[in-house]
């Protein structure tokens, strides 16, 4: 089992920076890749960004050049730095640990940007 716990969310006016934080706990080293998804009112859940156990890091198009997803392996965190935030970045993001056997999601956190 993996326990997935965030924090950072908030309200932030355009043009702000916010850093999601995602605490992982429990058979950690099962985890082959930790994901950032996000799903605005009305719409799709969207992967955002995502970082393997080896260190390589995906990004969707939308985030790229804004938005730097990292690790901390010795707090079991993984974390998405989010810089120049939009309107349209508005949604809940979610923290995700895929192993081979499972998936696992972490409560959520709320991000709102005003414009």
């Amino acid at each position: 089992q993996v326990q997935l716990v965030e924090s950072g969310g908030g309200l932030v006016q355009a043009g702000g920076s916010l850093r999601l934080s995602c605490a992982a706990s429990g058979n950690i080293f099962s985890i082959n890749a930790m994901h950032w998804y996000r799903q605005a009112p009305g719409k799709q859940r969207e992967t955002v960004a995502a970082i393997t156990s080896r260190g390589i890091t995906v990004y969707a198009d939308s985030v790229k050049g804004r938005f730097t997803i990292s690790r901390d392996n010795a707090k079991d965190t993984v974390y998405l730095q989010m810089n120049s935030l939009k309107p349209e970045d508005t949604a809940d993001y979610y923290c995700h640990a895929a192993t081979v056997r499972k998936d696992y999601w972490g409560q959520g956190t709320q991000v709102t940007v005003s414009s």
